[in-house]
């Protein structure tokens, strides 16, 4: 299931929220994350950043191809 680019974006401010405030609990649309260490919150913020790139990045479109014998 891909996870919409601002939906993540979300998650990650509530994460760096969270962090900031030397809080290890995050509750998101009624689901409570908590976190062992300060490092667990910056390795699922780096795990968001990448989902983030990832999910905004442009596809590729189709490419198509035709032929002809030059004439």
């Amino acid at each position: 299931m891909a996870i919409d680019p601002s939906e993540l974006e979300t998650l990650r401010d509530a994460l760096i929220r969270a962090r900031a405030s030397a809080t290890r609990v995050v509750m998101f649309e009624g689901k409570r994350v908590e976190y062992g260490s300060d490092a667990e919150m910056a390795n699922a913020l780096a795990d968001l950043e990448t989902r983030i790139r990832r999910a905004s990045a442009p596809r590729p479109g189709n490419i198509n191809f035709s032929t002809s014998k030059g004439m």
